[in-house]
């Protein structure tokens, strides 16, 4: 973040892969390939954490805040470490092009990681597995239950589990894990198997001069390990049911605010142990990540409380949160703060204050800059600071050809026209906004791979308060040709970016 750069927002799931999903196998390091051609310094992704069909594969929506998603270990990688034959993987699963099909993806790898997993037992050196499995041992045992409980229990809520185990009684806990042992050690094989691959991506990017930008969301899900294994942190009636949810009011997104139904932390209690639920996670995602945006930043310092059975987000409260106490026990375990704080929205000064003692980059968006306000506008270049991260649009904005063609007013337009000093056509638009964005005084710059191509709203990765239908744009192979690295390999060397 000290000096000028740039990259790619893509998220693993949106890679190239015949398999249903982008994984971390072929498609992943050649891409690394395309990030180094382009001379990118950055590839930013989503949170690796599991995903569930139920909340529409989000993946700020997850059984565990420390698990990472089995759905994007790659069947070619397994081929070529000896778990899988290749016969096994001759046979992939029909889906649209351009397109993820999770229900496809789900049931051909499911069947891929039983066999895996058994050859793996039979047949492998278990010293790294082991290693692997105590050195995380703190989150990962408890996860691996969690999940085949899971599926013992029909994916029932865990409240609803029988009294003994959703109190996590010793007895009836160690009868299980002794009952669902196979189905325990497989969880752990899997998240091992992440890992090995993971690293692995992550090592071949870094020898290449390309940082790994993660994501890491505030809240974590109530139907989670870690309400389960950690009830006392989260803001929980006699029945260990929510008090009141997380959300934001309503804002540019929607008019009743976005309800995300996640539980409350309980600041108080997580104070008094040093925070060292939160500290672990942060440590965790670290390790995994160069550097790590923390999603809804705000809600560090002051957050929004629904009370639990509101239909919509407009009945909630701010309520302080002791943000900058927390980060001031951060610092002491880390040396450095690799954070990038998630700021868009409403900012109080109190935000800003906390950020600006712990040097913390905010985010800027260029769709948010042609407003009325265009002179004094916060995200327009010429009000930039060095210290920010600035976007066309992020994963959850349209793409900046659509926002162009189905957002943007006449008025709007007149704006961005008068800035660039000149109109531009729907079909360049993207390249003038990249243009702006790279020219700018921000430190890093990131751009969505949907913007590198020019794409319309149909490429769109996520509509915020709109549970179906997200998550699923998939970048095609033939999408990454040499003259598109070479035409954002010439703007970023021009740039000073390279």
């Amino acid at each position: 973040m000290r000096r000028r750069g740039s990259g790619i927002l893509l998220h693993i799931t949106s890679l190239p892969s015949p398999y249903g999903v982008g994984d971390m196998g072929p498609g992943a390091y050649q891409f690394a390939d395309f990030l180094a051609e382009a001379k990118q310094s950055f590839w930013q992704i989503l949170p690796l954490n599991p995903t569930d069909p139920a909340f529409g594969n989000s993946p700020y929506h997850s059984i565990s805040a420390f698990a990472s998603s089995p759905l994007l270990i790659s069947p070619e990688l397994m081929v070529r470490d000896g778990l899988l034959a290749k016969s096994d993987v001759v046979t992939v699963p029909n889906h649209p092009e351009g397109l993820v099909d999770y229900p496809a993806a789900i049931a051909f790898k499911e069947k891929l990681f039983f066999k895996a997993f058994k050859r793996f037992k039979n047949e492998r050196q278990l010293h790294e597995y082991e290693r692997f499995c105590s050195e995380n041992s703190s989150w990962l045992d408890n996860y691996a239950l969690f999940v085949a409980l899971k599926t013992l229990f029909q994916g029932r809520v865990w409240v609803e589990w029988p009294h003994g185990v959703r109190e996590r009684q010793l007895e009836a806990l160690e009868g299980l894990r002794n009952q669902l042992h196979e189905r325990v050690e497989m969880q752990k094989f899997l998240q091992y198997l992440f890992f090995q691959q993971w690293n692995s991506l992550k090592g071949y990017c870094n020898q290449r001069g390309i940082q790994i930008f993660g994501d890491m969301p505030i809240y974590v899900e109530f139907d989670g390990v870690d309400v389960w294994t950690n009830p006392v942190l989260f803001m929980l009636d006699n029945d260990k049911r929510p008090l009141a949810v997380a959300g934001v009011p309503p804002d540019y997104f929607s008019e009743t605010g976005q309800l995300w139904g996640n539980p409350i932390y309980r600041w108080d209690v997580l104070k008094d142990t040093g925070y060292a639920w939160w500290i672990q996670r942060l440590q965790h995602n670290i390790k995994l990540f160069d550097l790590v945006r923390i999603d809804h930043f705000r809600g560090l310092i002051g957050y929004w409380e629904i009370p639990s059975g509101e239909v919509n987000a407009i009945h909630g409260r701010w309520v302080d949160a002791p943000g900058e106490n927390l980060f001031n026990e951060l610092l002491k375990k880390l040396p450095s703060l690799p954070i990038i704080a998630e700021d868009l929205g409403v900012i109080t000064p109190d935000v800003r204050e906390v950020m600006h003692r712990f040097e913390l980059p905010g985010m800027k968006v260029l769709l948010f800059a042609f407003g009325e306000d265009l002179p004094t506008n916060p995200y327009i270049p010429h009000n930039l600071v060095k210290n920010c991260v600035l976007y066309t649009g992020t994963h959850d904005n349209n793409t900046a050809r659509g926002w162009f063609e189905r957002e943007a007013t006449l008025e709007v337009k007149k704006r961005l026209f008068h800035y660039l000093g000149r109109e531009v056509p729907a079909e360049k638009i993207h390249w003038e906004l990249i243009r702006l964005a790279m020219m700018s005084v921000a430190n890093m710059v990131i751009i969505p791979m949907q913007d590198i191509l020019g794409l319309g709203e149909e490429a769109r990765m996520n509509r915020p308060a709109t549970p179906r239908g997200n998550w699923q744009w998939q970048l095609l192979q033939e999408q990454l040709t040499p003259s598109l690295a070479q035409g954002l390999r010439e703007m970023t060397e021009i740039y000073g970016r390279a």
